[in-house]
């Protein structure tokens, strides 16, 4: 039976194979994925700067400090410690931390310009708040650290990282994906919709609605022949 260190590293290198297989991601494939380990104050985090043949000789463990645990740590990856553990640090639930240069995402991030409700499934997953830029930093400073934590609302899920790309944490690594690719998505289409005369923000009330009604067919369960909604 494996350990639980060596079933989290198994997660973590299949959360990396799933953000690759989204296409939510640069062509460089850069990026990095972090998973918090049960019951400590700690993080298991890719130590590269691509997601690309990931294995498991590049997983490291660090504390939420960001202190060394286990592992080699490149200067490339030393520099975006301190944004996955600020989110760990603000918010504890947070079980997963990717960040990606997904390429439409990005395109927001580098025009600092935040990415809006344009879509229901801003309203169906909880992202009623939009997804905020975090002012430039250089990588690693202090400044660039203050200013995400500065950008965090209660419902933040994401955060675009100001001409550098995007932060998304959620409680799961299937939900951290997900959310990069709704992100990525909703970027996508607003620049396409650019040329047609601009995304429109779906009113709150609406997306409080499509919420309410996502939530109400998840608790109805499964539709079996000869029932309706």
């Amino acid at each position: 039976m494996p350990s639980q260190s060596d079933s989290l590293e198994q997660e973590l290198i299949r959360t990396v194979q799933a953000v690759i297989a989204t296409g939510a991601i640069s062509l460089s494939k850069h990026g990095n994925v972090s998973l918090r380990v049960p019951g400590r104050d700690e993080l298991l985090f890719t130590a590269g700067g691509s997601l690309s043949g990931f294995d498991r000789t590049g997983i490291v463990r660090l504390a939420l400090d960001g202190t060394l645990v286990q592992g080699e740590l490149p200067p490339i990856a030393a520099a975006v410690v301190d944004m996955h553990t600020a989110i760990y640090q603000e918010r504890p639930d947070t079980g997963c931390v990717i960040h990606t240069h997904s390429p439409f995402a990005t395109a927001f991030a580098v025009a600092n310009r935040p990415i809006e409700c344009w879509t229901e499934a801003f309203g169906i997953f909880g992202l009623e708040d939009g997804i905020p830029v975090a002012g430039y930093g250089p990588r690693g400073s202090r400044e660039s650290i203050d200013n995400i934590r500065a950008v965090l609302g209660p419902r933040t899920q994401a955060v675009l990282l100001a001409n550098h790309g995007v932060l998304a944490f959620h409680q799961t690594p299937a939900e951290t994906v997900n959310l990069g690719v709704l992100i990525e998505e909703a970027a996508q289409a607003a620049v396409y919709a650019s040329g047609i005369g601009g995304a429109r923000v779906v009113p709150p009330e609406m997306l409080r609605a499509s919420r309410d009604r996502a939530t109400a067919f998840q608790a109805a369960g499964v539709t079996r022949t000869g029932r309706r909604r």
